[in-house]
């Protein structure tokens, strides 16, 4: 039976078209590889670059597209709302179709390796495919951002698993690992006051005592040309902890400030389940089945 791996890729580029489209042309030309989405975002500064493929097609893809990213990208001059601590910031792989965990954790080893040997970028492992517990997380691993990791990556404890223990000087470090479906989720709130995004994600974050397996923080972004408050959530595990009591609690605590949410969006794709476990919730549906979604009968 054929293998199917999910692979979603981070470069810290939302600004240039004609970089994106160059970076997303290493994943199309990949046989057995297919792009599915490339959500950019400009406050970010950040591209999210999703594709399905053969396990080792995925990975040259993924190889492929963090080679040209590293000659395209400069962190010396990249700024950007984001946490990041590289052009190709992370690089995690997801098992789709008769792949195992196991088996990605496999794979993401082999492109750690193959990053650092080849390109001589310092790479991290994190996730599922973390070899220190303390770098399972990451935020941990991000944990002072591109410009921190400069001058501590020579530390013991800031060295990367494969690489050189010194920065690129162009592209940075990258993590790459394995995991389950991540829900990259953000809620805009009708205020520019960023520090109240900040409460309110210090409210729902796991790491203060908020809800599992959500990491969130507050940042300033551009919508329809003007500064919001953005609370930018990962949702790590969306069956343990939804979307719509996320987005309840971020309501409710902005409503704490006299602020409304204006809206929410979704980076990237998402399992079908997540969606549905909303309208479930909003709609107060009784009983309903996955069999009564149409496009699954189809």
């Amino acid at each position: 039976m054929s293998k199917l791996v999910e692979c979603v890729p981070n470069f810290s580029e939302g600004r240039r078209p004609e970089v994106i489209e160059a970076i997303t042309a290493e994943v199309k030309n990949i046989p057995g590889v297919k792009l599915l989405d490339v959500k950019a975002d400009a406050s970010h500064n950040r591209v999210v670059v999703t594709f399905v493929g053969e396990p080792q097609a995925a990975k040259q893809a993924a190889f492929n597209a963090c080679k040209k990213a590293a000659e395209l990208i400069d962190m010396e001059k990249q700024r950007g709302e984001h946490p990041r601590i590289g052009a190709t910031d992370v690089i995690p792989f997801i098992p789709v179709k008769n792949m195992t965990m196991e088996e990605c954790v496999q794979l993401a080893d082999e492109l750690a390796q193959e990053i650092a040997e080849k390109l001589e970028i310092p790479v991290y492992l994190y996730e599922e495919a973390a070899k220190i517990s303390t770098r399972k997380a990451l935020p941990d691993i991000r944990k002072g951002q591109y410009e921190g990791l400069k001058t501590e990556i020579g530390k013991p404890e800031r060295r990367p698993d494969y690489g050189p223990a010194r920065l690129h000087p162009s592209a940075g470090a990258t993590v790459v690992g394995a995991r389950q479906f991540l829900i990259a989720y953000n809620i805009n709130l009708d205020t520019s006051d960023v520090q109240i995004a900040k409460k309110i994600a210090n409210c729902i974050r796991e790491a203060k005592g908020g809800y599992r397996y959500v990491r969130a923080m507050g940042v300033s972004v551009q919508v329809g040309g003007r500064d919001v408050a953005q609370v930018t959530i990962n949702m790590v595990n969306y069956q343990g902890t939804p979307l719509f009591r996320v987005f309840e609690t971020v309501k409710s605590e902005a409503a704490r400030y006299g602020v409304n949410v204006i809206g929410s969006e979704i980076i990237g794709l998402t399992p079908m389940q997540a969606l549905l476990d909303v309208a479930e919730f909003y709609l107060r549906l009784d009983g309903f089945d996955r069999k009564q979604v149409l496009e699954d009968n189809l």
